[in-house]
């Protein structure tokens, strides 16, 4: 063999061990199959070796799914936008999933421990979309200037595969960023005033996300700044995530805007409590696992 016909060789084998070792999207059967597990809380086959199209194209397919069991679409929650989570997933940019009805509760609730295959809880914050010009937003103030209501949320996330070990950004992506349930505190209104709004902007980004259990012991803390920079930095980044595939915040949608603490296993029996320290008029959000 010529020099020339080795070299085309070669290229050809490396090409195809390339595409041995890439996953495509994931086909329906398999959707479905992980849906399935899903549902019936049993760890689904690990997925592997999606890049971000596949991982696109297979979250697409898994949140038609969804939406036949949890309702209409109610928002969406950014994930990966904290630098800790990030090398948890051996990622470095965030990545989005779909909030629908079905999945969020009120502070107060009483969930089950095992609430799903891989279940685990964080501190997190939701914002309430008030004018589509959030789509073009660019900076912190303003986003903002086009929500009205900041949520204090935790998150109850559930990575659902049988090694959560394995799971990294695509791969997460791709099973709409482990989104199954979360408890939701009662809203705070964004101030309508330059003033007030330049005291929430700058409150946001220092303030201290503190996560205790029910005797007060401390399991987890944050600062606003961890995620992002700044927390509304991550509704600039969905935006222009959703843009790339033809969607758009709404009014009315709601933004998980990612983890301020570290994603925790759930107990029976254990009460988890977060509070905002230095985001006047925030009250505490609960939630109890049985």
């Amino acid at each position: 063999m010529n020099k020339t016909l080795a070299a085309v060789a070669l290229g050809t084998l490396v090409a195809a061990a390339s595409a041995g070792a890439h996953a495509a999207c994931l086909g329906d059967a398999q959707v479905a199959d992980f849906f399935a597990a899903r549902e019936a809380r049993t760890p689904a086959a690990d997925i592997e070796n999606l890049d971000e199209a596949d991982a696109a194209c297979t979250r697409a397919k898994l949140n038609a799914l969804l939406a036949r069991k949890h309702g209409a679409v109610i928002g969406y929650k950014a994930g990966l936008t904290n630098p800790a989570v990030q090398k948890r997933f051996n990622y470095d940019k965030p990545v989005w999933g779909v909030l629908y009805q079905g999945m969020l509760l009120d502070s107060g609730a009483v969930v089950e421990a095992a609430f799903g295959a891989r279940p685990l809880f964080e501190a997190d914050m939701l914002v309430r979309v008030k004018s589509a010009d959030i789509n073009s937003a660019k900076t912190p103030a303003e986003v903002l200037a086009n929500i009205d209501q900041v949520i204090p949320f935790i998150e109850l996330p559930d990575l659902a595969v049988q090694t959560p070990a394995k799971l990294n950004g695509p791969v997460l992506a791709g099973i709409n960023v482990a989104a199954r349930l979360g408890v939701k505190g009662l809203p705070v209104d964004v101030p309508a005033t330059a003033g007030g709004q330049a005291w929430m902007l700058e409150s946001l980004r220092d303030m201290t996300v503190v996560m205790k259990d029910g005797l007060g012991a401390e399991l987890a803390r944050g600062k606003g700044a961890d995620i992002l920079e700044h927390p509304l930095n991550a509704v600039v980044w969905l935006a222009g995530a959703l843009a790339k595939e033809g969607l758009a915040l709404k009014p009315g949608d709601l933004v998980s805007l990612g983890s301020f603490s570290a994603l925790l296993p759930p107990k029976a029996g254990q009460t988890v409590l977060v509070t905002y320290e230095g985001l006047a008029r925030t009250q505490p959000v609960v939630v109890t696992f049985k």
